[in-house]
């Protein structure tokens, strides 16, 4: 099993790991973590979206909206993007349309894979458990900020090659994002909240009042789901 970290949804194109291979987004604050609470809550389905357009239609379609944007709710939306707020409700049955800042854009992005599942740290051991089942070679893809690299995915991603790495006898690295992520993980794995604390995104979400949301989203294995992309929806 290869394994690769494309660092921001701009450098996902240029990967080596393109035959075979499963593509798994991060958006550790908040999107990917949202999604496995969703799921956790009893949701049904996500559809996600990279655009505000036109997602009021969906509503139509059965959809509750869950859209957010720089860190806050949008609009009419019944929802944002807050895992402790989907966990605080029951969402059994319920469908969301779906579109954040970096995390849907990321989930779609990564549509062309095989197989394309999300993660957290809320899902990790569950996801890795997934992964070394399927035995294929992975590419895990970092949100960032606007296609720019952030700290905390990247610490997701060291968590899933390490933890991939006891579960997995022939895990090969395929390229130094990877490398750098295992090592950063590895710097900050016995205290990865406390760790993040310097991330531009961490203080964004304080100042939108959100902390409570940073808090769980470092927690492991709260939410062990795996949601898979499959015809465009996002489904247990």
């Amino acid at each position: 099993m290869r394994i690769e970290v494309s660092l921001s949804p701009a450098l996902y194109p240029f990967r080596t790991v393109k035959e075979h291979h499963a593509t798994v987004a991060i958006d550790l604050l908040r999107a990917t973590t949202a999604v496995c609470a969703a799921f956790q809550a009893g949701c049904s389905s996500v559809l996600p979206l990279d655009t505000l357009e036109g997602i009021g239609q969906f509503r139509r379609q059965g959809f509750l909206v869950a859209a957010e944007r720089g860190g806050s709710k949008v609009g009419d939306a019944e929802y944002g993007n807050s895992p402790t707020e989907y966990l605080r409700n029951d969402m059994t049955g319920i469908k969301l349309a779906y579109s954040t800042t970096n995390g849907t854009v990321s989930i779609l992005r990564a549509a062309d894979a095989d197989l394309t599942l999300v993660a957290s740290f809320a899902n990790l051991s569950a996801l890795c458990d997934r992964l070394s089942r399927e035995n294929m070679d992975v590419v895990l893809l970092c949100s960032g900020w606007q296609n720019d690299f952030c700290i905390e995915d990247t610490l997701v991603a060291g968590a899933i090659i390490e933890k991939l790495r006891s579960l997995t006898a022939e895990l090969v690295i395929a390229n130094d994002a990877a490398n750098m992520a295992l090592a950063l993980w590895q710097v900050a794995k016995d205290a990865p909240y406390e760790y993040c604390q310097r991330c531009t995104h961490v203080h964004r979400l304080y100042g939108l009042g959100a902390a409570a949301d940073v808090s769980f989203a470092f927690r492991q294995d709260t939410c062990p789901v795996v949601p898979v992309l499959k015809g465009g929806m996002l489904t247990l």
